[in-house]
């Protein structure tokens, strides 16, 4: 059963490489056979999908479309450009604000509300967009791991560590994941900024957009505050959380109807990532089946005998290992089956469990800022690009990729291995 297993879900993985627009049939196809084979039982399967992360996905991704609509994170950003200094400064305070918005808005969703402000500035001053599209999407990518509903791979750590929202700020006394990522921001920026020095110092002009409504923006700092609260009250990520969410997002829908239509609300439900939703389930039931079976354990023996006593090695082989694989695998499938032997290695050596814990959080997020297809946020990137009719090969993704990648993973895994080993 085991080889079956082990066999099922790196057929799957191969997949979701190969067709990664197909990754939710794979997933769904590997969780089917799972119960066809009898690996796991249905009443289990169902005990395996995390229904909390479900709806809190679902839910930040009908307010991430309705704050897209809203247009106020645009007319913030076009009023950061005004006051900038200089173009290249300006580019990198819109990747900033890129950041700072992904940190609570789902990534592809964050890109999308840039990209129209990124390509108008870029046609404006005469300057390609390809690198402005590329800092978006990494920097997207790079800030999603900040908080609990930056990214599914945060809900997913959360989840299993019993973080509450507040944890990702302060844990124990100690500054947390939040602050490692923005150690890798800080780096970033002054990353981009060289690279972006260059394309003028005269001071940026562009038309200031027009705001639609701010409810979306109220319903989006209702959600963070209420994660922040229910977090407090809770002790952790509960069933509380993700009805508050689901909540606000059916609230928004509601709200957003009348204004716009039934046609353009059904609309915005198709287009909403489905296909991720479907993918979690599936992936939720094939991890719970190769951890009934031993495999996830066996691995993490192996691993603890190439790392032995060696803290430091061990930290940097979740590292390494997390960033090359990411930037060719999707996280979610690699963060599920890896947390539990991160957690299993940092108890053997009798370590604070965050050490390795946010080392494979931080490589496996951060990993795929180094390819065009690395994250979703990348290939949405890219896509935008082309229907301007701007090509962007590999090699170009990786000249800001590969760089950015190392430098905002090396800055937060020092900030980490410093605070937490």
């Amino acid at each position: 059963m085991k080889w079956i297993v082990l066999v099922a879900a790196v057929l799957m993985y191969g997949l979701i490489i190969v067709f990664p627009e197909r990754k939710s049939w794979a997933s769904l196809g590997a969780a089917v056979l799972m119960l066809i084979i009898r690996a796991i039982s249905p009443i289990e399967a169902l005990g395996h999908i995390n229904w909390i992360v479900l709806m809190i996905f679902v839910g930040s991704l009908v307010l991430a479309d309705l704050f897209i609509y809203s247009r106020v994170p645009a007319a913030i950003a076009d009023s950061i450009v005004l006051h900038s200094p200089n173009v290249g400064f300006a580019i990198v305070a819109v990747l900033i604000m890129t950041g700072i918005i992904s940190a609570f808005v789902e990534n592809v969703a964050t890109v999308l509300v840039m990209a129209p402000i990124a390509l108008a500035f870029c046609k404006k001053l005469k300057l390609s967009p390809k690198m402005f599209m590329v800092g978006l999407a990494v920097m997207a990518n790079l800030q999603g791991t900040a908080t609990l509903v930056g990214d599914p791979p945060s809900m997913i750590f959360a989840d299993f560590s019993g973080y509450n929202f507040n944890n990702f700020f302060f844990y124990n006394g100690k500054l947390s994941i939040f602050f490692a990522v923005q150690i890798g921001m800080i780096a970033g920026a002054l990353f981009f900024y060289c690279f972006f020095a260059k394309a003028g110092k005269e001071k940026a002009q562009i038309e200031k957009e027009k705001i639609l409504s701010i409810v979306p923006s109220i319903l989006l700092i209702l959600m963070i505050v209420g994660l922040a609260v229910f977090s407090f009250i809770f002790n952790g990520l509960t069933l509380a959380s993700g009805i508050l969410v689901i909540a606000l997002g059916i609230f928004g829908f509601i709200w957003f109807t009348p204004r716009e239509g039934i046609a353009k609300s059904w609309e915005m439900m198709k287009e909403l990532d489905w296909d991720t939703v479907l993918f979690l389930v599936g992936i939720f039931v094939v991890v719970g089946a190769v951890a009934q079976t031993g495999l996830l354990e066996e691995f993490a023996v192996f691993l603890s005998r190439i790392i032995g006593n060696d803290v430091f090695l061990g930290f940097l082989l979740i590292i390494a290992v997390s960033v090359f694989i990411s930037g060719f695998v999707d996280n979610v499938p690699y963060i599920i089956v890896m947390l539990p032997i991160a957690a299993t290695l940092a108890r053997e050596l009798a370590l604070k469990p965050e050490l390795f814990m946010f080392a494979l959080l931080i490589g496996s997020c951060l990993g795929g800022n180094l390819t065009p297809f690395g994250a979703s946020a990348n290939v949405v990137a890219v896509g935008i690009l082309r229907k301007q009719g701007v090509s962007m090969n590999f090699g170009q993704w990786l000249k800001i990729g590969v760089p950015f990648t190392l430098i905002t993973t090396a800055a937060s895994a020092l900030f980490v291995w410093l605070v937490w080993r």
